[in-house]
C-alpha cells in the first residue's frame, strides 16, 4: 500500500496515456474503420479484428486507474474525508465501469437486442463516464478548501470545457440532430470529449508528482 501511495500518480498518468492512445494505435490495425464516425467501443465488437487486443488493453488501463486510488485518497484526506472518497469513487467508477467492464463485457452491434454482456457494458460505461465527467468538480472543491484559488479556478475552467464537449458528444448521439455538421462525426465528438475529460486527471497527477507527493 505504501508503494501505491507513493507512486499512484504515476499510475494515473500511465492509465490516462494508455486509455487515450488505445483507439489511435489499434486503429492502425483496423482496416476501413473511420475514426471520425465510429465510437471507440466498436474496437471491442465481436466482429472487430482487434477485439482481443482491445479487451486486454481496456482491462490493463482500468487496473492502472485502480492502482492510482490510494494516492488520490491520501492526497485529499487531510482536507476532507468525504472529498477523498468522492475523488476515489469518480476514478474508480471510470477504471472499473468504463475500462475493466469494457474489457470483460464486449458488445455486438449486429445484435438486434441487447445481450447480458451489452447491458453490463453499457451500464458500466454510463456509470464510469459519469465519474469521469464529475471528477474535476471535486477538484474544484478540494482546492477551494486548500485555499489554492488559481488551481481551483483552473479546474473550474476544465470542468466547464469538459461539460461542453460532453454535451456536444451527447447531441451527436441523438438521431434528430446528428445529421448536422460536426454532430455527424460522432467518433470525433467522442474523442474530443474524452480529451477534455482526461485533462483534469493529467493536470492533477502532474501537479502532485511535481510537488513530490509523499504520505504525510
Amino acid at each position: 500500500m505504501k508503494f501505491l501511495k507513493k507512486y499512484g500518480f504515476y499510475f494515473l498518468i500511465l492509465a490516462v496515456l494508455s486509455d487515450f492512445l488505445t483507439p489511435y494505435i489499434l486503429g492502425i490495425f483496423y482496416p476501413g474503420l473511420n475514426q471520425m464516425t465510429r465510437v471507440m467501443s466498436v474496437f471491442g465488437d465481436v466482429a472487430s479484428p482487434v477485439r482481443g487486443a482491445f479487451l486486454v488493453w481496456s482491462v490493463v488501463s482500468g487496473v492502472l486507474f485502480v492502482l492510482s486510488l490510494p494516492a488520490i485518497y491520501q492526497s485529499a484526506i487531510k482536507q476532507s474525508r468525504t472529498l477523498a472518497i468522492l475523488l476515489v469513487s469518480a476514478i474508480g467508477l471510470y477504471g472499473i465501469g468504463d475500462c475493466i467492464f469494457t474489457g470483460l463485457f464486449s458488445i455486438d452491434t449486429e445484435q438486434s437486442s441487447w445481450t447480458f454482456s451489452t447491458w453490463v457494458h453499457n451500464i458500466g460505461s454510463g456509470l464510469g463516464y459519469a465519474g469521469f465527467l464529475i471528477f474535476p468538480l471535486f477538484l474544484v472543491i478540494l482546492y477551494r478548501k486548500k485555499a489554492e484559488k488559481t488551481l481551483s479556478n483552473l479546474y473550474l475552467v476544465l470542468l466547464i470545457v469538459s461539460l461542453l464537449s460532453a454535451g456536444i458528444y451527447g447531441l451527436a448521439r441523438i438521431p434528430a440532430v446528428n445529421y448536422l455538421p460536426v454532430l455527424d462525426k460522432i467518433g470525433f465528438c467522442q474523442r474530443i470529449s474524452f480529451f477534455f475529460n482526461y485533462l483534469p486527471m493529467v493536470v492533477f497527477g502532474v501537479d502532485q508528482i511535481r510537488r513530490g507527493y509523499r504520505k504525510p
